[in-house]
């Protein structure tokens, strides 16, 4: 499992992240099969929210499943995010002071090793959230802050006013649904929709302020539209190259998915979401795998994208 040192922090986390959101009807013991698979391939670092499962659900099954020991809680990152409530958005420093105490309980720990305010708050006070930030630092209760698909000028605005470094961005991320990186390869190209930014230069952003990109839906095909691997009826070329490469590197077109994440010298990491533990073996082979320029142009093309 290939690591990166988060900029910003003091975690070394993997390039692969396990994802919670899907937990809520597995038992005790499935969790900690999924979880203790994933810590055996490497895959340390484990990504919650708040609303994940509704009122903290999926944190507390996991706390609940795992009852990590002293000793077994400082080999693993927790994450969470906070800020969506039931039809609106808050970032409040009541509201995420609040929620954060929650995690906590729910989680079985002391301290998230990193929190993230989940998707922007049109009523953001940013002066808030440094409250609330400074507050949750000096207590302990979290140790790095970053964000959840905010755009470059709303981490900005953000950072005029938060003191700690905003280190982690996570936005969705796949070969299929790609625009934060395909724009660019276009850019300027009149009439091509590719050379739209709908993200603000989110990529180019992140590179030049360190953060960490996390991709969430690394398989989905668009918005939450089905995985793309092994869908020959709309990504026929697609898992043509997949199948080729996968059988070329001895893995699963799965771990080819990631590896053309991880393969990007942004350093990003991929957020998997899912229950299957096979299926975190088949990502966590991807990590570090070595495509080469060419092969992850020809994913790239073959998902769909221009390269003028």
């Amino acid at each position: 499992m290939k690591t990166l040192e988060l900029p910003n922090t003091d975690l070394t986390a993997p390039n692969v992240i396990l994802g919670l959101m899907r937990i809520p009807d597995m038992d005790d013991e499935q969790i900690r099969t999924l979880v203790r698979t994933a810590i055996d391939e490497g895959v340390t670092m484990f990504d919650h929210a708040d609303v994940y499962g509704g009122d903290h659900l999926c944190e507390r099954r996991f706390g609940e499943a795992m009852r990590f020991s002293p000793e077994e809680r400082e080999q693993v990152i927790l994450q969470s995010k906070v800020g969506i409530r039931d039809g609106y958005f808050d970032f409040s420093r009541e509201h995420i002071l609040e929620s954060v105490d929650v995690s906590l309980a729910a989680l079985r720990t002391d301290h998230l090793d990193v929190l993230l305010l989940h998707r922007p708050d049109a009523l953001v006070e940013p002066e808030e959230v440094a409250a609330a930030f400074d507050e949750l630092e000096t207590s302990g209760k979290v140790r790095s802050f970053g964000l959840s698909n905010h755009t470059p000028y709303q981490t900005e605005l953000l950072q005029r006013t938060v003191r700690q470094p905003l280190a982690v961005n996570q936005v969705q991320l796949s070969i299929t649904h790609a625009n934060l990186i395909a724009f660019g390869v276009a850019n300027n190209m009149a009439g091509l929709d590719q050379s739209i930014d709908r993200d603000r230069g989110i990529l180019d952003h992140s590179r030049l302020n360190r953060i960490t990109l996390q991709a969430w839906s690394p398989f989905q095909g668009g918005f939450f539209t089905g995985t793309f691997i092994g869908d020959r009826e709309r990504y026929a070329d697609l898992n043509d190259v997949l199948d080729e490469l996968a059988a070329k590197y001895d893995v699963t077109p799965t771990g080819i998915a990631t590896a053309w994440i991880t393969r990007h010298p942004a350093h990003m990491q991929v957020v998997l979401g899912t229950t299957k533990p096979e299926r975190v073996r088949e990502a966590a082979a991807g990590s570090d795998l070595p495509l080469t320029r060419e092969e992850w142009y020809r994913l790239f093309t073959a998902a769909g994208h221009t390269v003028p």
